[in-house]
């Protein structure tokens, strides 16, 4: 991991983040704290992210918790079927094909029946959620990971931002999210006034021949102005700052986190999928890749430019 320059809002802490520290039974894609922090101060759109600002390439092996918090059981959110953990055996490292320095993160789910969380909740899988709230923010800047992720129908592997405060009213940033239909992935904007169903999303649908099972970069450029979504450097979507202004307040004008997840089954999933069994938004197909050892999201590196 490089940290380039010290232009992104970086707070390093002297406490390891504990575990769940994104809060407890909220509702979706919600963060814990108080109010909404402020807009960042006016600056101009620039024409280009040009200048490399942070850089994990997760070729040490390790995850480096200066800027990485791991989610831990206690969270849950949007029906998925899955706990997250603190482990080696759902957040790893290792050598992957294509990878561009030999070395990637691993977040992979696993079976573990009747596993019981902290809440109460027994569920059957478990899996990893990393992020960088409290460490590592972004305002204005380009933000890109590329990732490899499986076939299987239901898995919900995200990376995306969160802003600070209540959901909706904190902001959220999709760059790429996954559902297991291999032929696209979504990206999105919520706010207030925009969120959950009624977010501000579109498909990136992949050209003939291409597939999300292969390496894709996936990236946002967050603009005084407006929002752009991009799948291997093309841009397939934009949202200008009127037309969310249309439906609610801007919220893409402050500070918001990095975080990376594989979620299980659950309400995107369903809604797209129509799976109600053996799990929601899950198949038996599925499950059993799982069992096998066959599913995970391999992130190759994760890059900010400003």
């Amino acid at each position: 991991m490089k940290i380039l320059t010290n232009i992104i809002t970086i707070v390093l802490v002297s406490t390891l983040v504990s575990c769940g520290d994104e809060g407890q039974q909220m509702p979706p894609n919600t963060v814990g704290g108080g109010g909404v922090l402020p807009p960042s101060p006016p600056v101009s759109s620039p024409a280009s992210f040009d200048t490399l600002v942070f850089e994990d390439q997760f070729a040490n092996g390790s995850l480096d918790r200066s800027i990485w918090n791991v989610v831990g059981p206690d969270f849950w959110v949007n029906n998925e079927q899955q706990a997250y953990i603190d482990s080696s055996d759902t957040i790893f490292f290792e050598a992957a094909t294509g990878s561009e320095d030999d070395a990637v993160l691993v977040l992979k789910p696993e079976w573990r029946e009747g596993y019981p969380t902290p809440t109460g909740r027994i569920v059957d899988f478990v899996s990893g959620r990393i992020n960088s709230r409290n460490k590592l923010d972004v305002t204005y800047a380009k933000v890109s990971a590329r990732i490899r992720m499986p076939d299987a129908q239901g898995v919900w592997p995200a990376f995306w931002l969160l802003g600070y405060g209540s959901w909706p009213n904190s902001g959220e940033t999709d760059i790429m999210e996954y559902v297991g239909e291999k032929a696209w992935t979504s990206s999105a904007l919520h706010g207030p006034g925009y969120s959950g169903g009624e977010s501000i999303g579109a498909r990136n649908n992949f050209e003939d021949g291409a597939e999300v099972s292969d390496w894709h970069i996936y990236t946002v450029e967050r603009r005084t102005e407006d929002v752009r979504f991009f799948v291997d450097e093309e841009e397939f979507f934009r949202v200008t700052r009127a037309e969310v202004e249309e439906r609610g307040e801007w919220r893409f004008d402050r500070a918001q986190h990095l975080i990376l997840n594989f979620a299980l089954g659950g309400n995107y999933p369903q809604g797209v999928n129509g799976v109600n069994s053996p799990y929601p938004g899950l198949p038996a197909a599925t499950v059993e890749a799982i069992k096998a050892n066959e599913i995970s999201m391999e992130v190759d590196w994760v890059r900010i430019w400003e």
